[in-house]
């Protein structure tokens, strides 16, 4: 497999929590190009972990791997110690059925009240009846900050607000994880810190492990617990651990150091399209 060279700080150490997901040899890319080869990581519970690196670097991809979206060049990815790719598609669906995925506009629809959208879920994997999806859809927008909001349609509310109801929708079969891709993307400066508080009260309430893929600064201080550095010169991941201890490590790789020091990347160039995000229920949608 090669020699590991990955520069590495903080972090959980081995056997404190459960390994949620566990990544060997990874490699990812189209066709015949590789974008990432012999990526490993290990996301445990609890964990918000940061998939960081420049545009074009493959941030995106990895994460549509991690999700079941596409499949690695080769590489495991193991959830729980299970095979995801090695398995069939009843395998994959078993565990992604523990999973939920928030995509940078939350993807609602659009002629879909916000209860009726994150109520979505619920119609399609359990037995509930309507009062009783109701219910549950209530609760999770309320989790989210938005309560009073479920008879709103997307188009009523702030960007921000979106960004809120696509992830009470993700946590609408009460998922130990949740992928986030570009959270922030497309919001204001107060609205992103409102989906970190958000997204860390989920986390030590519900004990939801996120994986997170992101570009911004404020956010990865402000509440990675760990983290990667994709590096798109050497297609590998070159820095490890949390971002706090890592800037201050003299000996994190230059490429990492550099992102994280001088403002990252405005946006990731290969991430899932979409944008997106609290107020209260008179319909005012300022941040």
């Amino acid at each position: 497999m090669g020699k590991d060279n990955t520069q590495t700080a903080g972090g959980s150490g081995p056997g404190e929590r459960e390994i949620r997901v566990s990544v060997r040899g990874l490699q990812v890319g189209y066709g015949s190009f590789v974008l990432m080869r012999n990526v490993e990581f290990d996301v445990r519970a609890g964990d918000v972990f940061f998939i960081m690196g420049g545009s074009g670097c493959g941030k995106s991809t990895l994460l549509r791997v991690l999700m079941g979206l596409k499949p690695p060049q080769a590489g495991q990815v193991l959830y729980g110690g299970t095979d995801f790719w090695g398995g069939g598609e009843d395998v994959r669906r078993k565990i992604m059925r523990h999973a939920g995925v928030l995509f940078q506009g939350g993807a609602l629809w659009s002629s879909m009240t916000l209860a009726e959208n994150v109520g979505l879920p619920l119609q399609q994997y359990t037995d509930l009846d309507d009062e009783e999806i109701r219910e549950q859809a209530s609760l999770k927008l309320a989790l989210a900050g938005l309560a009073g909001f479920e008879d709103y349609y997307p188009s009523e509310i702030s960007g921000g607000m979106r960004k809120r109801a696509g992830l009470a929708r993700a946590l609408a079969l009460d998922p130990q994880i949740l992928f986030l891709d570009e959270p922030s993307a497309g919001l204001d400066p107060v609205s992103s810190h409102l989906l970190d508080e958000l997204i860390l009260e989920l986390r030590d309430t519900l004990g939801t492990t996120f994986v997170i893929v992101s570009h911004e600064l404020a956010s990865i201080f402000a509440i990675a617990s760990n983290s990667i550095f994709l590096d798109a010169q050497t297609r590998s991941v070159t820095a490890r651990g949390n971002p706090n201890e890592l800037v201050r490590d003299p000996h994190t790789e230059k490429r990492a150091l550099l992102f994280l020091t001088r403002g990252g990347e405005r946006r990731g160039e290969d991430s899932a399209r979409d944008d997106a995000g609290a107020a209260t229920p008179d319909k005012d949608t300022s941040e």
